[in-house]
């Protein structure tokens, strides 16, 4: 094993993986047209910094490498069957982002220990968590990480799907990687399994996914996808959830870093109704859930409950 990849375990991330730098030219055509459909809905930032998106010499001038490391977050309990369902990425108490960054920022000072300083570009950002113009499941999928299935996710085979992903571009060649192929097969569960129909086996209609319609988007959900929210209240795992891949594979994460926020496990469905404001920063200041804002929690909460009616 590599020196990167052997310092990465080391660290706690779960898998390691490295792919030359370049360009991804077929993505680039594909996103393009998936931008042109307006697929990607109120997520405007999409549509900027399309060349570093599709280049991460582009984005980091000088990178060679392309670093990509996984952290499984299965939980190790699941909320109340009744309550209103929250992503699992979601459950852990710290939001996955500062867990990610701060380990790659310890990767990123060994690799300089053993490389020296020029192994990075010091002047400019040079490691992603879920917050920059990168394409991080195709560069997990380049670095023989998974494969990214029908259902847009990217799949481990000894993970499965649930894994937070980090990138760290390096300026010197490395020992490359070979790209996993899909393995998801004839299998369809995923296309099915989506009640607001957002996945086609190609791609993913943003405008109809629950995780989009209940976070990023900023305007109350739609009547039409009330009934079809499945109990969702803040993301979804419906695609993950019947994946063959999870249903095997899927392993409680042992990583203190991901321990699931107690009022996950404990409200039930009237409590996450009763949830004040105070309340709800008290309990999420440093978690994920703090990104859609108490008023679009609540306003999907009540779109559960129009459901009822």
């Amino acid at each position: 094993m590599n020196f990167i990849k052997q310092t990465a375990l080391s660290l706690g991330f779960d898998a390691c993986g490295i792919a030359k730098a370049e360009a991804l030219s077929d993505d680039a055509v594909f996103f393009r047209a998936w931008l042109d459909q307006g697929k990607h809905g109120e997520m405007h930032y999409l549509e900027r910094n399309f060349e570093k998106r599709i280049d991460p010499r582009v984005l980091v001038s000088g990178c060679q490498s392309v670093i990509v490391v996984l952290m499984n977050y299965f939980p190790v309990s699941l909320q109340p069957k009744t309550a209103p369902k929250i992503a699992k990425y979601a459950y852990p108490t710290l939001d996955y982002h500062w867990v990610m960054k701060t380990k790659l920022v310890e990767l990123e000072q060994k690799l300089i220990e053993y490389y020296g300083s020029d192994c990075v570009n010091g002047k400019l950002q040079h490691s992603f968590v879920d917050s920059a113009p990168v394409l991080e499941r195709r560069w997990a999928e380049r670095a023989g990480l998974g494969w990214i299935g029908k259902n847009m996710q990217l799949i481990h085979p000894e993970f499965g799907s649930f894994c937070f992903i980090g990138v760290l571009m390096l300026n010197i060649e490395a020992d490359y990687d070979v790209p996993m192929k899909s393995r998801c097969g004839s299998c369809s569960l995923c296309l099915e399994a989506c009640p607001t129909k957002a996945l086609d086996g190609v791609g993913l209609d943003a405008r109809r996914c629950i995780s989009y319609l209940t976070i990023e988007s900023k305007i109350e959900i739609p009547d039409v996808f009330h009934a079809q929210l499945s109990n969702y209240v803040y993301g979804c795992d419906i695609c993950g959830d019947v994946c063959p891949w999870n249903r095997k594979k899927s392993k409680p994460s042992q990583h203190s870093e991901f321990s699931v926020q107690p009022t996950i496990l404990s409200f039930d469905y009237e409590s996450w109704f009763q949830l004040t404001e105070e309340q709800y920063r008290q309990f999420f200041q440093h978690s994920a859930i703090h990104r859609a804002g108490y008023q679009k929690f609540k306003s999907n909460l009540n779109a559960l409950q129009n459901n009822e009616v």
